[in-house]
């Protein structure tokens, strides 16, 4: 068992970085190259910037390259709960946000010419319970009545078409939902944006920014460069200058395991659509089939973050619940495992704006495979002064408090999940 990203292990090489130095000046120094500064670095280059994005590490490289590989539509939220917390009008917008990153993310695929599999083959959230269907069913009623005609029941009786498994008791489609090849994605992506005239450093950790007549400093491990603009894309990063963020996000583990490739004979028996498949549960599962006929299983395993001891725990556990969910995979080698960290805000809404001048989009709290790809692209514009194109320039975003980047509560809302999950 590899404790690797299968996504980055079988990606191509990001052979187009920027060499040397960074350069003296820059209209705009893009923050961190995953899929948000990457994407933000190919649209600023195409309106005439000049961009140079800084990377503590490799491209794609961090969250980027360690999630499930899944494009989905939809909120993670309850629509009616968040309706009535926010306003039908916020809530709408948000829903359509998340249609609109993935097509924004087939866009750049197909005009860009990148090869990464990408598919639109639907979203299937299976309910973990007989009474989690109930849920569902007052699910798809609130969504077909106020925001989105096209989901669809799939009710327990016709579950076999779907999953070839006893543990779960109906669904919830959304057909707009997609999948890609993740790291090969994030490879493409950032092929594309040095075409477009971006300068892309990998291994250039900022390590201070400051404030100067008509911009900003920006130190790196690559030297020092002056921009008269700045985009923070670097997720919740415990290096460098950013204390801000790290009040405002918590880390939380989330475990893959990717499975020996299989026949197509099993996967037609196990996962005949090959959808996008989520639980219902808070503590929950998602899993799909990879480009090369291996089955993706993810969760939260534990409440504990990523290191190769701990991803090797929860790559055990996620093995054993595969093996409950697929019978017929209890024998099947596991190939890769991994963890990664998956940046929550305390409402799990992204935010997005500006602070000390410096403009960003963070916290896509387990949804950012689209969104931060979408948000790349809206944020040239944003900065070019169309903040209404910003669909979350209304939200307040407090400290969370007694938080100040050690997540010591975690152990307890780990425990409260838990219980109610056994619960309900």
């Amino acid at each position: 068992m590899k404790l690797d990203s299968y996504w980055l292990d079988t990606a191509p090489p990001f052979t187009a970085g920027a060499q040397g130095q960074v350069p003296q000046r820059a209209d705009v120094v893009v923050v961190g190259g995953g899929f948000t500064g990457l994407s933000a670095a190919l649209a600023l280059a195409r309106r005439g910037a000049s961009v140079v994005l800084l990377e503590a590490g490799r491209v794609a490289g961090e969250a980027s390259g360690h999630n499930g590989g899944q494009v989905n539509t939809g909120l993670f939220h309850d629509y009616a709960d968040l309706s009535a917390r926010l306003g039908e009008d916020n809530a709408r917008t948000f829903y359509h946000a998340y249609d609109a990153a993935v097509d924004t993310v087939e866009n750049l695929v197909r005009d860009e010419g990148i090869d990464c599999d990408f598919r639109r083959c639907g979203k299937l959230k299976v309910a973990a319970k007989p009474e989690h269907y109930a849920k569902l069913q007052r699910i798809h009623a609130q969504l077909t009545a106020s925001v989105d005609p096209t989901v669809e029941l799939v009710p327990p009786e016709r579950m076999a078409e779907e999953l070839g498994s006893a543990s779960f008791h109906g669904g919830l489609l959304q057909r707009a939902g997609a999948q890609m090849h993740m790291g090969k994605f994030g490879a493409g992506l950032a092929h594309a944006a040095v075409r477009a005239g971006a300068a892309v450093f990998e291994n250039a950790a900022v390590g201070a920014i400051d404030r100067i007549k008509g911009g900003f400093r920006i130190s790196c491990d690559r030297g020092t460069i002056e921009a008269g603009q700045v985009f923070l894309a670097t997720g919740n990063s415990s290096r460098g200058p950013f204390s801000y963020f790290r009040r405002r996000l918590v880390s939380v583990g989330s475990f893959i395991i990717v499975t020996e490739p299989l026949e197509k004979e099993v996967l037609d028996r196990l996962v005949p659509t090959r959808r996008n498949y989520v639980t219902t549960k808070n503590i929950g599962n998602y899993f799909r089939v990879t480009p090369d006929d291996r089955l993706l299983f993810g969760g939260r395993a534990r409440f504990a973050l990523s290191n190769p001891k701990s991803d090797e725990k929860s790559g055990h556990i996620l093995a054993d619940t595969m093996s409950t969910v697929f019978p017929e995979l209890s024998n099947t080698r596991v190939d890769y495992c991994w963890g990664g960290l998956v940046d929550m805000t305390s409402d799990r809404l992204p935010r997005a704006g500006e602070h000390e001048g410096m403009f960003y989009s963070l916290g896509y709290s387990g949804h950012g495979a689209q969104m931060s790809v979408h948000m790349g692209q809206l944020m040239a514009d944003i900065m070019a002064g169309n903040a209404e194109k910003n669909p979350w320039r209304h939200m307040p975003w407090p400290a969370i408090p007694g938080y100040f980047g050690k997540a010591w509560f975690l152990p307890l809302v780990g425990a409260y999940y838990k219980l109610q999950d056994k619960l309900h």
